[in-house]
């Protein structure tokens, strides 16, 4: 009897210890919890009701309800991405951003200090980022910025990837501006890791911080806060890009192929449901849709009875070929909401037909979508054909026109699709009024619509006249740009021909001379001049005294009738998006050098209007001293000359069309005093000077942008032997060489 209670109260002591080590376990457990989530964080737990609260977008059909059971989930530190109750009012202080919008990439020393150098970047990302640097962004002063980019590579978050950093949790929390995320900005291409491929998982905590995320979806998106970035190649270009290929409007507008598709087949996972299923498109008539089993190492261990009947039907198809002879592309969901087909659509004038619901396209914030996509739903596959086939051919061509501009204009390089999610983030600035969708939506786009302009000038800019329906004013400035500190001789003779212009305005003289820094009106050849000094021998420097929307440009040395001014500025009325003018030169492209050569050889063709006597717009000063890059302004700085150059390159670059040559005289620039020439012209050095400019600018567009042009503008009736009192212009004849 004793060993029984013996052993009862044995087992009992047993039983005691193990349910005190199962209650020390669990507390350990909700400790752990606890890590994940502390008291503060309740609100941000996952809720119940988010599942069943939809966001839907008029023009986009309704996302996929997904009804999971919420005890299946893991509370893992990786679901927390964000705070996802952040706005511009709660998690952005703007007060950063009063002066400038100035971006911050922290340096590598910094990364040195905090023991963060072996964080590899890929290339990709550090193209990023010396874009930023080398653009009017950035300041290296933290103090000046208004937003923080880290130079962690945050781009891949897939653990499976190469390209994958870890530890960022660790580094991200040492950077010393960090602030929990607020006025950063966090890059992302890729999240999430087979097999779910979750859009929330990047391995850590972006709390505050901006989100610009390809792939993201309309219910995880923060509006008006995160950015739905693009999707790219890691060999998209960095600068210049490659245009649309769709260049003219070409006829027949119904191609070869209605609808077309070449892709990968997911047998099995997420996204395999749309892909699985859009075979039954295919007619091998008007529309194409092949695909294929053939990726991944273990691709043969999952494959269908379907897989050998696709790999031999994607062979026969040219994927390049078919991107060009198609009307529609189909761009469905891979594995994650983007997909590379779409840039790849745009840029072929093939129309997007997206299968991915719930997918917030990129910028779609600014973008206008529904004039260059057509919306499908993954539900209701087989609806595709009635509706690509309903589609006018008026509405088509919008379509594809529309294409090309978005594709211009924000997405054919990664400068503009960086330079795109600055521009979003500071039109949000409270004290910034937001540019129309017009602008954003029309060629050549927001990129090169400055605030500043809008904000301070009621002028309306030299490529919008025609969406406005509206001229450009009827008269123009003289701004003379002289190396003299006093009026000479050719100067006072030049301001005589020009003030008996009845469309002049004002003249203003730039002193580049030393002139102890002083301005004033001066009369002369009785009319009250502008002198301007101080302002660094600066041509283009946007004025606050000039008052209308043409400016023409001269040297002190030229030559120029009262007729020939006159007619120079009725071309430019109807061009007031190019430079208008009288001296042309040219470049070409030796193939023994290896390079661009400049030329001032009189030829029938011409690239340049020289700026010492040309018609051009004043916002053009504007961009050309807040939007260019700072090293084509450093350029021209140290090299004392290139200025018009590199006004050419800007004007042909924004617009795509060359500049305009007006009649003139020959000779134009080849005044001789003493016996010896005033002009630099002829100088060697001078010449080989602008032939190196030409190709540093090359290099730094990324790409020619000048482009040739034969087209002259001539008086009517100019050299006819007819009555004189028939010509509208009586004086040009009369001019001699």
């Amino acid at each position: 009897m004793q060993a029984k209670k013996r052993f009862l109260l044995l087992w009992f002591i047993a039983f005691f210890v193990l349910v005190m080590c199962l209650l020390k376990t669990n507390r350990n457990s909700d400790d752990f919890l606890h890590l994940a989530y502390q008291i503060d964080d309740v609100e941000d737990l996952p809720s119940f009701m988010d599942d069943w609260q939809q966001n839907v977008e008029v023009g986009r059909p309704p996302a996929f309800k997904i009804y999971e059971t919420r005890h299946q989930m893991l509370f893992h530190s990786s679901y927390r991405k964000t705070n996802k109750n952040c706005r511009m009012e709660t998690c952005f202080d703007s007060s950063h951003c009063d002066k400038d919008f100035k971006v911050f990439v922290y340096p590598l020393s910094e990364l040195e200090n905090n023991g963060l150098i072996n964080s590899i970047r890929s290339v990709l990302y550090q193209k990023m980022l010396d874009i930023i640097v080398e653009s009017r962004y950035y300041t290296d002063e933290y103090t000046k910025a208004c937003v923080f980019v880290v130079a962690i590579d945050t781009l891949d978050r897939d653990p499976l990837s190469p390209d994958y950093v870890r530890n960022i949790p660790m580094k991200i929390q040492r950077l010393r501006h960090w602030n929990g995320g607020r006025n950063h900005i966090i890059f992302n291409l890729y999240s999430g890791s087979w097999p779910d491929y979750n859009e929330d998982d990047l391995g850590f905590y972006t709390g505050d911080a901006i989100l610009a995320k390809a792939s993201m979806s309309v219910t995880n998106m923060r509006p008006g806060f995160d950015i739905s970035f693009p999707l790219f190649h890691k060999k998209h270009p960095e600068r210049g890009g490659e245009p649309g290929y769709v260049r003219s409007n070409t006829y027949p507008i119904t191609k070869k192929y209605k609808l077309a598709f070449k892709g990968k087949r997911y047998v099995l996972g997420i996204g395999s449901e749309t892909r699985n299923s859009i075979f039954h498109l295919h007619n091998g008539n008007d529309t194409i849709v092949v695909t294929t089993c053939k990726h991944g190492k273990n691709w043969k261990d999952a494959q269908d009875e379907r897989c050998d009947v696709d790999n031999s039907l994607y062979e026969k198809y040219d994927y390049a070929s078919l991107l060009k002879n198609s009307t529609f592309c189909l761009v469905p969901r891979g594995r994650r909401l983007g997909s590379y087909r779409f840039l790849e659509a745009l840029q072929a004038g093939c129309i997007p037909v997206l299968l991915s619901n719930n997918w917030a396209l990129p910028f779609d914030e600014v973008i206008d979508w529904n004039k260059a996509v057509i919306w499908a739903d993954e539900r209701l596959l087989f609806q595709v054909p009635e509706v690509i086939h309903s589609i006018s051919d008026t509405k088509l061509f919008a379509l594809r026109q529309q294409s090309q501009i978005l594709w211009e204009q924000y997405f054919n390089t990664i400068e503009k699709i960086v330079f795109t999610t600055f521009e979003i983030i500071k039109e949000r600035l409270p004290k910034l009024q937001s540019r129309d969708g017009v602008v954003w939506n029309t060629s050549p786009g927001a990129l090169v619509s400055q605030h500043s302009y809008t904000e301070y000038f009621n002028f309306n800019m030299p490529f919008n006249y025609h969406l406005l329906g509206k001229k450009p004013s009827s008269n123009f400035t003289v701004v003379i740009f002289s190396q003299h500190n006093s009026i000479n001789t050719a100067l006072y003779r030049l301001i005589r021909n020009i003030v008996a212009s009845k469309y002049l305005t004002q003249i203003i003289i730039n002193l580049c001379a030393d002139n102890g820094g002083k301005s004033g009106y001066q009369k002369i050849a009785g009319i009250q001049i502008l002198i301007s000094s101080g302002n660094g021998c600066s041509r283009f420097e946007p004025l606050p005294f000039i008052k209308t929307e043409a400016v023409l440009s001269l040297d002190d040395d030229v030559v120029l009738t009262t007729d020939e001014i006159d007619f120079a500025f009725h071309i430019w009325q109807s061009f007031p998006d190019r430079i208008v003018g009288f001296p042309a030169r040219s470049h070409y492209w030796d193939n023994s050098k290896d390079s661009w050569l400049y030329t001032s050889k009189w030829t029938n063709e011409y690239s340049i209007i020289l700026t010492g006597a040309a018609f051009y717009h004043q916002y053009y000063n504007t961009l050309y001293t807040r939007w260019l890059s700072p090293l084509l302004i450093k350029t021209v700085e140290q090299s004392h000359n290139c200025e018009d150059i590199l006004m050419n390159f800007l004007v042909s670059h924004v617009t795509r069309r060359p500049p305009i040559k007006v009649s003139q005289r020959k000779h134009y620039k080849e005044q001789v005093s003493n016996g010896m020439p005033k002009s630099p012209w002829n100088d060697p050095d001078h010449f080989m000077q602008r032939q190196t400019c030409l190709n540093t600018f090359v290099a730094l567009f990324g790409y020619m942008p000048l482009l040739q042009s034969s087209v002259r503008f001539d008086p009517i009736l100019f050299k006819d032997p007819v009555s004189n009192f028939r010509k509208k212009y009586k004086q040009i004849e009369l001019v001699t060489n």
